[in-house]
Order: structure tokens, then sequence, then C-alpha cells
């Protein structure tokens, strides 16, 4: 442990008014402890899941990408982060969004794969993310259809979202960010008082649900065609809503599951750089916690909003992303990307460490990982060649140990990945945004 030292302190032992140097102990240390969190030795059940964790601001490339493709590649230095792994994810390159405006939209479009200016007169109009869709497939059977993380909470700004979730109007899903808020809110049994104001608040969004939609209704006659169409899609979202609330009212009276919240470092705040290690390893310890309980099957965690984000020791990920092709700075950058995987490496371990019917947690759930830009040699921030990881879901067919090689110029488009993924976890349909078909050699 490091003693940290004031600079007042010091000019006052020394009895002098010098301009003293800016000494390391004088710093406050930036690094917090490790978790000390261990996975269970079961689950509880065994069903398909699906988790996308978002890194902002893109990779260094040059070290990320593996030079030869197939399955006898070489992990390159920054993958090396995940050799544990190695058999137990795919890296994919060459891959994007034809349709993205790149920049730091990335977010905003990564589950989407949506043209954001695609309609007429408007600045930002998204489609549906491929989590929703199988939300709708697996949240009937959960308490939660599916779960928004993000390092933000709510839903931000257009071209800068804290989510990754949008439903089927475009209409961004708010996220959490509070360890706190999201424990509580998925294990803390509530008091009969707390079941008495809950009824109550669905009892009034209900109410203001049905006078919606009866003003709508007289008010669609009136319409012409084209705002009856725009009506309607609003409509859509509405009774969305309404069948949300219908679904937390039958869950009301079922009991929540027990889970003990110690060495749980509920008190990690996102915004801190000191917590930074600390928050994502917690997040990923109740999203795993939330698997394990069958409490939801869909996640989407956006470790960091675009034009955001530390590094492990509290570096600006997103001033380094505009690295220009500076040496040094790709050189941090290449840090920062090691830390994340180092993350993302822990998660995958306590899924797999996870005993699960004849096999463990990571056979059924599938994780996407990746960013929505690729900040390339020179930090342009391209919506080309993103970095992509797949893990998990050998159960389903997926086939890992391997690195797909795309041509970045002439690919198939991401939509292409999630479409594989929605279909693994069982989601029966053949088409999504601008997919050609299932990617090939990832099944």
């Amino acid at each position: 442990m490091r003693r940290r030292i004031s600079r007042r302190h010091i000019l006052r032992g020394l009895g002098v008014g010098l301009s003293l140097p800016l000494l390391d102990a004088m710093l406050p240390s930036v690094l917090g402890a490790p978790s000390q969190y261990k996975p269970l030795n079961e689950s509880l059940s065994k069903q398909p899941r699906f988790i996308a964790c978002y890194v902002p601001n893109g990779v260094n490339i040059l070290e990320w990408m593996p030079e030869a493709a197939g399955r006898d590649y070489e992990l390159s230095q920054t993958l090396s982060a995940l050799s544990e792994h190695r058999n137990d994810f795919s890296v994919v390159t060459g891959i994007g969004h034809p349709h993205s405006q790149g920049g730091h939209s990335g977010a905003d479009t990564w589950l989407t794969g949506a043209d954001l200016k695609s309609v007429p007169g408007s600045d930002y109009s998204n489609s549906v993310s491929i989590d929703q869709l199988i939300a709708e497939q697996h949240g009937r059977h959960t308490r939660f259809p599916s779960l928004q993380l993000s390092d933000r909470s709510g839903t931000g700004s257009a071209g800068h979202s804290h989510t990754l979730s949008f439903d089927r109007s475009g209409t961004p899903l708010p996220a959490e960010d509070s360890p706190k808020r999201l424990f509580e809110r998925l294990f803390v049994p509530e008091t009969s008082a707390d079941r008495e104001a809950t009824l109550k608040r669905y009892a009034e969004r209900k109410s203001i649900l049905d006078s919606i939609l009866g003003e709508a209704k007289s008010l669609h006659r009136e319409l012409g065609k084209e705002d009856q169409q725009k009506l309607d899609e609003y409509l859509s979202s509405v009774r969305e809503t309404e069948q949300r609330v219908e679904r937390m009212e039958n869950w009301v009276d079922v009991p929540k599951p027990e889970i003990d919240s110690k060495f749980l470092q509920l008190g990690s705040q996102s915004g801190n750089a000191h917590d930074r290690p600390m928050w994502i390893d917690v997040m990923l310890e109740l999203s795993y916690l939330a698997f394990l309980t069958d409490t939801t099957r869909v996640i989407t965690f956006e470790w960091s909003r675009e034009a955001g984000g530390f590094g492990g020791g509290g570096e600006n990920h997103h001033e380094l992303s505009h690295h220009g092709g500076d040496a040094d700075m790709l050189k941090k950058l290449g840090v920062i990307d090691r830390f994340h995987l180092s993350k993302l490496g822990r998660f995958l371990s306590f899924l797999k460490e996870t005993q699960e019917a004849d096999g463990h947690m990571l056979d059924r759930t599938v994780v996407l990982y990746g960013s929505g830009m690729n900040s390339g040699k020179g930090g342009e921030h391209s919506p080309k060649n993103l970095p992509t990881l797949v893990a998990g879901g050998q159960f389903f067919g997926l086939k890992h140990g391997q690195h797909l090689a795309f041509d970045p110029e002439s690919h198939p488009p991401m939509s292409n990945l999630l479409l594989s993924i929605a279909q693994a976890v069982g989601v029966e349909r053949d088409k999504f945004q601008d997919a050609t078909g299932t990617l090939t050699g990832l099944s």
C-alpha cells in the first residue's frame, strides 16, 4: 500500500515556500482493489441466454487483428489477454454496418444496423435491436424480459446513446448504471408497502395508456395516410408498454431469488476512475447472477458511452482513440483494450466454472463483445472492420477457436452475425435489417 502525502504537508515539513515538483507520492492511487466475488458451483436453470458487451471508441486495430485466418491463427498481442479461453470464442474481422454513418453513433447502431438518417425530414430514426427480438422470444418466461446496463443511466441523446437496446419503434430503452439499484431491483424482496405502491403505480400507468389509446383512435380517422402510419407506429410502442406493465403486475407476488450480497462491491461508481475496474466487475457479476437465477435471459451492457470511458488506470479512453497514428497513443490504447479483455475473460471464467446440466453455463450463453466503430490506423472512427468477438453458445452449435476474416471493402453485413446469434438462441426468423443470411463459418 502506498501512503498518500499532500503537497502542503511536504512544504510544511521543509519550512520553505518553494515551488515543489509533482511527486508520485502526491497522486491518489487510481487502482481499486480487485473483486473478491467467486462464481457459484451450479446454475439454477439451463436456458438460452444472450449478453452484448460494448466498448466505445474502437480499439488499437494494429494490435487487435490476428495476422492469419482460420483455426490455426495465432492470437494477436491484444487478444492474448484471452488466451485462457482461446477455444471458447471466435474472432470476427472485416464486418461492419453498411448503412451506419460512423462517428460516435456506433452504440446506437451496433445491435440495430440502422441508417439513422433513412427517414426523410428526420435527423435520427433508429429501428429494433436484435436483443429485443430475442427478448420477445424468451422474456415471457422471466421476471425481466431484458436488462439494459451502462455507465450512465437513462437513454442519453440521439447519436450518443446510453443504451444499446431499442424497441420495435426504435425507441431507446433506459439503462441502469448503479450496481446497488440493480441488485435491489433483481434480488431484494419488496415489503408489503412496496407492493402496494408498485401496484398503484402500475394502475396509474395503465390508466394513462388507456387514455392515450382512446384519444388516438379518435384522432386516427381524421389523419391522412402518411400520418396514420406514423400514429400506428407510435401506438405499437404504447401497446408494448402496456404489455410490459401487465407482465410486471404478474410478477409482483413471485418471490425474488435469494442472493447474498457479500463481496459484491455495490457502492462502486461508474464515473469514478478509481472505481472503474471494480464497477465493470460488479456489473458483470450481477449479469452472471441474473442469468444463473433465470431472472432474465437477455442483457445489453454498454461499458462506456461513446466519446467517454476510462482505462484501468483512469486513462482517457476517448482522447486516446483520436490518436492520429501517434505510436505512443496507440500503445496506451492497446493497454486499455487488454484491460477490457481481462474483464471479459473473468466473466467468461465465471460462466465456464459454473456447472449446468452436463456442461457449464457458457455452453448456453452467447456473449457478443465489440465496438460500433474502428479507430483504424489514423483514428478515423470508421463503421467498417468493427472489432468483434463471439463467445459461448457451443450447445447451440456455434463453432469457436477460429478467426473468421472478411474483406472490409466487400463484406457481409454485421446483421448476418446478429441474425446467426438470434437463431442460435431459438428465435425463428430468417431476416434482420440488411442481413443477406447467417454468418458463414460461425455454426
